[in-house]
């Protein structure tokens, strides 16, 4: 099936400035892994004439260690306010079963923990900030460059975006066992689709 979302994200990782991942490093957080949550505002979405438009969801992560040699464990939050329609889309996307890059994603699951749902906001701008009901909170506070813009990545081999704004995540989140202290943040806008164009990035949970 045919499915479209974009809109924005924000996320947090204990990994040490800069997190490693999105070009398949090794984690540098506590022992030597990346534990993380990524929260989107999906502000236009369809999957197969179901609208996702206004949804807001959390996608959590353990990776053992760098993101290509697998073993993940992955979970998913909908916002309470999906209806059901809606959250069996999301959870058909995320699992990897209609392509896309959660498709790509899906080969390199462990463990599916499974999709709850409880209260998941994304506050967007230029320091966003996201709630997973009284389980997770972070924000995003950007890294400076020298000409006083933003700091980014560009072109990362698991990016959500071509490019993001990198900086730090302090919060705190504990969901599905995955338990962490933010240091590393990101956030973008994003374009997600169950065909995305020749040469695009993988996504990076």
């Amino acid at each position: 099936m045919s499915w479209k979302m974009s809109g924005t994200y924000a996320g947090s990782c204990p990994c040490q400035l800069i997190c490693p991942c999105p070009v398949d490093g090794p984690p540098t957080g506590p022992n030597g892994e990346c534990r993380n949550l990524n929260v989107f505002h999906i502000e236009k979405g369809n999957h197969d004439g179901t609208d996702l438009s206004g949804v807001d969801f959390a996608f959590v992560g353990w990776f053992p260690r760098n993101l290509s040699a697998g073993g993940w464990k992955v979970g998913v939050v909908v916002d309470q306010s999906a209806s059901d329609d809606q959250v069996d889309a999301l959870e058909t996307i995320l699992r990897g079963q209609d392509g896309g890059p959660f498709g790509d994603f899906a080969g390199l699951y462990g463990e599916w923990l499974g999709l709850e749902r409880a209260a998941v906001e994304l506050t967007v701008g230029d320091r966003p900030s996201a709630s997973v009901s009284d389980k997770a909170r972070i924000t995003f506070e950007p890294l400076p460059g020298p000409d006083g813009g933003v700091t980014t990545m560009k072109n990362a081999m698991y990016g959500f975006a071509p490019e993001f704004r990198i900086g730090k995540g302090p919060g705190h989140v504990d969901l599905f066992g995955i338990d962490f202290d933010g240091v590393y943040g990101e956030t973008s806008g994003f374009t997600f689709a169950s065909e995305m164009p020749e040469g695009a990035p993988k996504g990076r949970a």
